[in-house]
């Protein structure tokens, strides 16, 4: 699970957003309101809307259905979520706060023992 995850708001603009993904090398972020997961946005979201979506704030283009994994979710649960669904990240929250975030590339390197203690839900 990567802990420290790059977030946006619901008020910023989409353009921050897709530029803060760049920079930051990522392909979607969480969106945090007061430190509570409202929704995410990704850049196939930004892409898809076309170029008229930079203007639009967050909150208009963020994904606001999501799955998320709690700590204690076990890893075949959100491996069995992101593959039936074609997910690419899954949020992991604590009462609504968001505390980490579960990716394809993360979850692949903790099966294969790179990160071995990063996975929620790990059985020792």
């Amino acid at each position: 699970m990567i802990q420290e995850v790059y977030v946006t708001s619901p008020t910023d603009l989409v353009a921050a957003a897709k530029l803060k993904m760049m920079r930051c090398n990522v392909g979607g972020l969480p969106v945090v309101d007061d430190k509570k997961l409202v929704g995410i946005i990704t850049h196939r979201d930004i892409l898809l809307a076309g170029g008229e979506a930079l203007g639009l704030k967050v909150d208009d283009l963020m994904s606001k259905d999501l799955k998320v994994a709690e700590k204690q979710t076990p890893i075949m649960d959100i491996t069995r979520i992101m593959a039936d669904k074609g997910y690419q990240r899954i949020p992991v929250v604590d009462d609504g706060n968001l505390i980490g975030l579960i990716t394809q590339s993360s979850l692949i390197r903790a099966l294969a023992g790179l990160d071995d203690d990063t996975l929620p839900g790990k059985r020792h």
